[in-house]
């Protein structure tokens, strides 16, 4: 099958890089690799093996559909589901070895009517307002946790929500709070195997608080979780995206180019066509100030972003039909940082990594 459209070039060897950069900071505390949305849209199956390759032997994902996809990929290995569990997930997340999330106190019957019931871990709120049990209501499940031999509790964790700022107050409000929930569960004598705070934030802003697994998932793939962490580890991009040259036409001075006539030729010019569009995860905010690379120079965005396309202004640059401009990403000639285009267009990079959508053909490099 013949693809012309925006590929997106995974090096596998920056993956390896960053994580061994992660494994460093960490100090030997085991990754729990967070490939959900497809990996933060590099192929969360590819992207599994490649990491249980080199030792990774923890997973997390949102959905079930996500946990059931890895496995039918073949990874045996442990697999935490994020979202809220249905009475329809229980049997088979006890058969196929994945870890469910208790979060709500209404989902602890689940778990206990279950036959067999799953292994979970006990998310704690701590600060987020989103999933997690309440600080005030944790010692009540713990008890009923240490009280039901039933229940298979195999880690407690809860979520940062200001840990990728620069200031951090906040965040270690939030670290006290788990430390006190952790707390409660020594003193019930409960034996936790897994407890993770930490996330790609934390490892660079409060490496010392980690426990005894770290969620990882931005650092990951060479991006920083925001503009306010510390960015002195050399991570490597692991996603390049680049988009073809399907068409090349001659414009003169004041041409008008794509939707709204915003944008018009300041001089003679030669106008490329590149078949990826905001269908395809190009941001389409990013006209305005927006570029590509080719052969280590840089041309700007000609317009406005279509659906399926948008175009370049090449001036007198010896360009061919076929050609692939670098959107985002690092080759041998160009680099354009993904956090830069989400500074520039008020985005995050979690946004546009995620958006690079199924039109997109993935490349594994190893």
């Amino acid at each position: 099958m013949i693809m012309v459209g925006p590929k997106a070039f995974i090096h596998l060897e920056n993956l390896f890089h960053n994580y061994n950069l992660i494994k460093q900071q960490l100090n030997g505390i085991p990754i729990m690799a967070v490939v959900k949305a497809n990996a933060y849209g590099h192929g969360a199956v590819p992207v599994a093996k490649a990491l249980r390759s080199k030792g990774v032997n923890q997973f997390a994902v949102f959905t079930f559909e996500e946990a059931l996809e890895l496995k039918a990929a073949g990874i045996e290995e442990d697999i935490l589901v994020f979202c809220r569990p249905t009475k329809d997930m229980l049997s088979e997340a006890a058969a196929r070895n994945i870890a469910l999330n208790l979060s709500a106190l209404e989902d602890l019957p689940l778990f206990i009517e279950a036959d067999p019931s799953p292994k979970f871990h006990l998310k704690v709120d701590t600060g987020m307002s989103r999933l997690g049990i309440p600080f005030n209501s944790v010692v009540n499940i713990l008890q009923q946790i240490k009280s039901n031999e039933h229940l298979k509790c195999e880690g407690i964790y809860s979520h940062y929500a200001t840990a990728d700022e620069g200031e951090l107050s906040y965040a270690e409000y939030q670290l006290d709070q788990f430390n006190q929930v952790l707390q409660d569960a020594k003193e019930l004598d409960l034996k936790i195997k897994h407890i993770h705070f930490s996330n790609s934030g934390t490892v660079l802003n409060m490496p010392q608080t980690s426990f005894n697994l770290v969620r990882v998932g931005m650092l990951l793939y060479g991006a920083f979780p925001s503009e306010e962490v510390p960015m002195d580890m050399l991570i490597k991009p692991v996603m390049e995206f680049k988009g073809p040259v399907v068409a090349l036409r001659e414009v003169s001075a004041g041409t008008k180019v794509s939707y709204g006539g915003v944008w018009e030729a300041p001089q003679d010019t030669i106008i490329g066509v590149i078949q990826t569009g905001f269908a395809d995860g190009f941001p389409r905010s990013w006209y305005m100030d927006g570029y590509v690379g080719l052969r280590g120079k840089y041309y700007p965005i000609a317009g406005r972003v279509c659906m399926d396309q948008f175009m370049v202004d090449f001036g007198e640059a010896n360009v061919r039909v076929g050609d692939e401009v670098l959107i985002f990403g690092q080759n041998n000639t160009d680099t354009i940082h993904v956090e830069d285009i989400a500074q520039a267009i008020d985005s995050t990079s979690y946004v546009l990594l995620t958006a690079i959508g199924g039109r997109t053909e993935r490349i594994f490099i190893n």
